[in-house]
């Protein structure tokens, strides 16, 4: 099932406990969490358990009390804390705060890092670097604008202006800050001939915006010294409610879809990485096991729908969610462990998870090539006064009406579209300056290059957002645009406001529509409408549209059905086995239904012999025409299972220390082994 040219980083989790046998998830890494006095030994208990070892430990919030009472460096750090209008600093519990980082902050943190390095840690995660947008109150805050401005603090509330540049600041000190811990961690790889690899565990952008954080985010992937990301999505992120057709709800899937793809389009073509997280439950404790079970399979299949990223966070807190207690589907006001079908179910796509770097790569859903423009700038417009719209509709307003239709649309990272190739693939891109703007005026010139070599910008937007007015490059100095909008179409060769729709640019065209966004995604008929604009305006892509989103990975098939749109549902035939079924039973036909989501494997892609799937880490050691034989690992206490096609029709199954039960499909050459799950390799043989 696994190629062994895979690299050994395919999988890894975050645990703030020390090693026991039911948190064994066998994933590639551990991630150990915190730098505290029990780090060393908890680095040791994983890796003496055969895991690799990364650091994670946060960056806005920790258990920072030498730093923030001063004991660090003798300095009180009080005033560094993110602090409300009211003067109430935004804390974490106790005597912990989110930190509006000082000019050493990012020292302090390094200088704990360090003493990871020394336990032999392989790579370090700075994780969430979060200022909340409602937190530039603090002293410590209004002395960094004095120095970054160069002119006295203002209230971030008072203004448009003071808000962009409040928010510019957050962004700024963050991104200093890590830079610090970049630094110390390359300088510390030089005196020791390590090779010690950073990345920043972060939520999407569209989250952030959403939830009114501002972070770094882009600006990380040209800091030196940073590797790349963890893509912290899942069912809190995704299933905060949007606006479709006029209608707010949560759309966990088609939000985690974005997501994904806004933070895989951080990365591209800048020769960084990422891991996708998905968790099994979420932060919040009170919903049921069936709401988690639901919304992990949309957060899952929504990443595995991006064929670009082969790597994934398999769960945070293995602790929380196999020894946890939550309200049961059956009995919301009864607390029980993880159903033991759950358990299995987990392990067997964690297995799978490690087997994703497929060569074979299909799509069948619809047109591919369709984009929407994202910038930071989004974090900058979430605070008072007149704030961009809290659903992000702006947003939303231009992407869901394609996903809906089963187009793989792919959010485009502004600031990255002066990359070599970064465009290359998208035919058209949609894109507003309604809740963000332009944070330099060279992106206008390579998106006109691509316009003019052949592509469809699609501009929506009234021209009504009040950040307009803010003072940026495109109304200082010698420039005087109303709108940074107006110098792009002027990069294109055109007025301010195209006398027609839809205007030739070169190869390429620009259509304009002069409309809200986030009025498109209010308007019941808003979705058609866009669509149907684009799909006439935009002659160089071939439009197709699906009920379903269908990709082919090798042996896989990742699929998920649409709700919320009046297409056919799409009937897949074959020889199937679900990976979300506890049962692992073969099927001959799946219809995405709406709302329907599959982890299929196609026995039909299978030689025999071959692992199907497995609930836990199996290593092969034998397979002739007498037998098959190999070892299983995995979680104490939970349900084991081993599906096996098999080169005949076995004679007998055996297993060290237990008795198996077992089942033959002859019809498919199909064998299940079920057991007690071990938390050591246990030995299977099977002879034909």
């Amino acid at each position: 099932m696994q190629d062994p040219g895979q690299i050994r980083e395919r999988t890894v989790f975050q645990t703030g406990s020390n090693y026991t046998d039911r948190i064994n998830i066998r994933a590639d890494v551990a991630i150990v969490y915190g730098f505290d006095k029990t780090m060393p030994d908890r680095v040791k208990a994983w890796r003496d358990r055969g895991y690799r070892i990364h650091l994670m430990t946060g960056v806005a919030w920790g258990e920072y009390q030498d730093y923030y009472f001063g004991r660090w460096d003798g300095i009180n750090h009080e005033d560094e804390a993110q602090t409300r209008q009211n003067g109430e600093k935004i804390g974490h519990g106790g005597d912990v705060y989110y930190m509006s980082p000082g000019a050493n902050y990012g020292k302090y943190l390094a200088e704990g890092v360090r003493r990871a390095l020394d336990a032999g840690v392989e790579a370090v995660h700075l994780e969430e670097p979060e200022f909340w947008s409602w937190g530039g109150y603090g002293a410590g805050f209004k002395k960094e604008w004095q120095a970054f401005y160069g002119e006295a603090w203002q209230d971030p509330t008072s203004s448009p202006d003071a808000r962009w540049r409040a928010a510019k600041l957050m962004y700024f000190l963050y991104r200093r800050a890590l830079q610090q811990v970049f630094d110390s961690i390359q300088e510390y790889n030089a005196q020791h001939g390590t090779h010690v690899r950073c990345y920043v565990p972060t939520h999407s952008l569209l989250n952030y915006a959403s939830w009114g954080i501002v972070s770094p985010e882009s600006s990380l992937a040209r800091l030196k010294g940073c590797d790349g990301y963890i893509a912290q999505v899942w069912t809190g992120t995704s299933r905060e409610p949007n606006f479709y057709q006029g209608v707010k709800k949560e759309r966990t899937f088609e939000t985690a879809f974005l997501e994904y793809g806004s933070m895989q389009n951080l990365v591209r073509s800048t020769g960084r990485g990422v891991w996708y997280l998905a968790d099994p439950i979420e932060d919040n404790p009170n919903h049921d096991w069936g709401d988690y079970r639901r919304n992990y399979h949309a957060t899952l299949i929504a990443s595995l729908l991006q064929p670009d990223v082969a790597q994934y966070e398999v769960m945070p807190w293995p602790e929380r969610i196999f020894n946890g207690t939550y309200p049961s589907e059956a009995d919301p006001k009864k607390r029980v462990p993880i159903p033991p079908e759950y358990a299995s179910e987990l392990q067997v796509v964690i297995n799978a998870l490690k087997d994703m770097n497929q060569r074979s790569v299909r799509w069948e859903s619809g047109s591919r090539g369709v984009g929407v423009m994202v910038s930071d700038s989004l974090m900058f417009q979430r605070g008072g006064p007149n704030a961009s719209d809290g659903e992000m509709g702006h947003f939303y307003g231009l992407a869901l009406p394609f996903v809906k239709r089963g187009i793989p649309v792919q959010p485009v990272q502004l600031e990255n579209v002066t990359l070599p190739k970064y465009l290359d693939g998208l035919k058209v891109i949609l894109m507003t300056y309604e809740g963000m703007k332009p944070l330099t005026e060279d992106v206008h010139e390579a998106i006109a290059k691509w316009v003019r070599a052949g592509g469809t910008l699609a501009f929506v937007d009234a021209d009504r957002d009040p950040f307009l007015g803010v003072r940026e490059w495109w109304n200082s100095g010698a420039m005087k645009y109303r709108t940074p909008r107006e110098h792009l179409f002027e990069k294109l060769g055109l007025e301010a406001t195209p006398s027609q729709e839809a205007t030739p640019v070169g190869k390429g065209r620009l259509v304009f529509l002069r409309r809200s966004p986030t009025e498109i995604s209010r308007d019941q008929a808003g979705s058609t409408w866009l669509y149907d604009k684009i799909r006439s305006g935009a002659k160089n892509l071939r439009w197709q549209e699906t009920g379903s989103f269908v990709l082919r990975r090798g042996p896989y098939i990742v699929a998920a059905g649409m709700d919320e749109a009046d297409l056919r549902p799409r009937t897949l035939s074959g020889q199937f086995v679900d990976l979300f079924d506890p049962q692992l039973k073969v099927v001959d036909q799946i219809t995405l239904a709406p709302a329907s989501r599959h982890f299929l494997v196609d026995l039909a892609k299978y030689a025999r012999p071959v692992v199907v799937a497995a609930s836990g880490q199996v290593l092969q050691t034998k397979s002739n025409v007498q037998g098959w034989s190999g070892t299983i690992e995995g979680i104490a206490h939970t349900p084991g299972v081993l599906l096996l096609r098999t080169a005949a029709k076995p004679r007998q199954v055996s297993m060290s220390g237990q008795t198996p039960t077992t089942q033959y499909d002859e019809a498919h050459h199909l064998l299940w082994v079920r057991f007690d799950n071990q938390p050591r390799p246990i030995k299977i043989e099977v002879s034909y």
